[in-house]
């Protein structure tokens, strides 16, 4: 999933390549077997697939996190390292040829082995994740880069037989269930044949100029794929060939783990072979829940004809409003891949984002990238603890809610829609709510000054009465006046966490 675009690819939405100039047959002696739908209650038809219901454990869940890595964060220099190393001028590019040698040389197969995870522990940091609050986890499974990161029966560039020697999807697979957590992975494979391109050129410049990059070597055309040509003038390709060598990675990756959640980044890929792969999805979990799907297909389209096929993924970004839908904002706190050079999020950041989103109908999935030895830094690690904190606190007011009648209250507003997700300045005016068993949760996203909390949303003639108020953290209620301006009360001298305050609204 990448994501600070610079490409022209910024709009998921144009899933359909302008222009083909790539491939379109399939190469020769590479054809592949018949991908059979798991039988289920789904048809590999948008008719048959809008009927889909997202799951209660999805609506309940609220937030997840995402283990977006692989091995291009071996260089620790940010996303899109294996396409951006191939392009002449471009600072992965420079930092590739300074660190490891000129691409016509040391290529992206060479990066791939020195991937090794050996320090690698997901009972330990899935531990760190349970306890800053995730309810579901998501593992990569293969990026843009053409890598598998599972024990792929299709592609030999996988984790267990390059680079760390492990089943990397399977090892986080086993930790999440084993601390019942539901278990999510992410396909970035549907655009690899386009983006994989670059390696097929060759430098315009200095001393290699001419000279080919490693990709053009066809003793590695597995990896570098049989794209020369092509151009990311669109998403995806019209390669027949690619359509169905992805299908079968993809089904393979379903077979062995079951997921309860499939992240595809982009809309539904390749039309109608999408659609298998969404049904097999669906079936698959049918067939382990008594006939009934479980699953969570997440895709980028907002088109409201396409996303009811699954659960809609907003990209660094998120809703203006309540959205009618169950929705899912994809984001991290920094780069995608490990990059030395981002500046991260503050926990305070990543909690007003979780809040506004839950009040908006939404679940936050959020990545702490790792290094290449399996590792968190720092920075990770103390805003993984501060929400750990903070949820303990304020965890009730999110888990399990639904929508209040509105989103909230107040003037300050972020912007909605995808990669637009800067922090914004709340005041103690400002409210985020959220509904669960005839009482409203109201998150007050600044603590005034004067110690008092006003909720024009609450005022007598627009709210049923209110018999009680906590602050979140505290076992007694707190002193209040229902007026016809609104909910006036009284806070405590000191609030119980550090920022988005929850108070719990008991409704006579």
């Amino acid at each position: 999933m990448s994501k600070s675009r610079k490409s022209p690819n910024n709009s998921r939405d144009a899933a359909r390549p302008r222009r083909q100039t790539s491939r379109s047959v399939e190469p020769a002696g590479q054809s592949s077997p018949r991908v059979v739908v798991s039988p289920g209650p789904f048809e590999p038809t948008w008719d048959s697939l809008r009927t889909y219901q997202c799951p209660e454990w999805f609506r309940d869940a609220k937030f997840g996190i995402w283990a977006h890595w692989g091995p291009q964060c071996v260089p620790m220099y940010g996303d899109w390292y294996a396409r951006s190393m191939y392009i002449e001028g471009n600072d992965q590019y420079r930092h590739h040829w300074r660190i490891y040698g000129h691409p016509s040389k040391f290529g992206y197969k060479d990066i791939v082995k020195l991937w090794k995870a050996e320090k690698f522990d997901p009972d330990e940091l899935m531990d760190l994740y349970v306890e800053a609050g995730a309810k579901y986890f998501v593992a990569q499974a293969v990026h843009h880069d053409n890598f598998d990161n599972w024990n792929s029966r299709h592609h030999k560039w996988n984790a267990v037989k390059v680079g760390p020697r492990k089943d990397i999807v399977g090892l986080w697979h086993e930790a999440a269930r084993n601390r019942g957590l539901r278990f999510g992975v992410s396909e970035h494979l549907g655009a690899t044949f386009k983006w994989f391109a670059p390696n097929k050129d060759c430098d315009k410049t200095g001393p290699y100029a001419g000279v080919p990059y490693d990709g053009n070597d066809p003793a590695y055309e597995d990896l570098y794929l049989p794209n020369k040509g092509a151009i990311l003038d669109g998403w995806y390709t019209a390669n027949s060939w690619w359509h169905q060598r992805w299908l079968e990675r993809m089904t393979d990756l379903v077979d062995q783990h079951q997921p309860d959640l499939l992240y595809s980044d982009g809309v539904v890929p390749f039309g109608e072979v999408g659609l298998r792969l969404i049904a097999h999805l669906y079936n698959t979990s049918a067939g382990l829940h008594g006939g009934v799907n479980e699953a969570v297909y997440n895709q980028k389209s907002t088109d409201p004809e396409v996303y009811p096929v699954g659960v809609l993924d907003i990209e660094r970004g998120g809703q203006p409003d309540i959205f009618p839908h169950p929705w899912q904002t994809d984001t991290c706190v920094g780069g995608w891949f490990y990059d030395v050079r981002q500046v991260y999020k503050t926990p305070q950041h990543v909690v007003e984002m979780l809040v506004d989103i839950v009040s908006k109908n939404g679940n936050m999935l959020l990545n702490l990238t790792q290094r290449p030895d399996g590792t968190l830094d720092e920075e990770c690690l103390y805003i993984a603890r501060s929400m750990a904190r903070w949820i303990k606190v304020n965890g009730e007011g999110l888990y399990g809610t639904r929508p209040w009648k509105v989103a909230g209250e107040g003037s300050t507003e972020p912007q909605g829609g995808a990669f637009k997700e800067a922090a914004v300045k709340w005041t103690s005016q400002d409210f985020r709510f959220t509904s669960k068993a005839g009482g409203v949760y109201a998150f007050l996203m600044k603590w005034p000054d004067d110690g008092k909390a006003l909720i024009k949303s609450l005022a007598l003639k627009r709210s049923p009465r209110v018999s009680g108020v906590r602050l979140l953290g505290l076992k007694t209620n707190l002193p209040f006046e229902q007026t016809e301006s609104g909910l006036a009360i009284h806070l405590p001298d000191k609030p119980t966490s550090e920022y988005a305050h929850g108070l719990h609204i008991k409704l006579a």
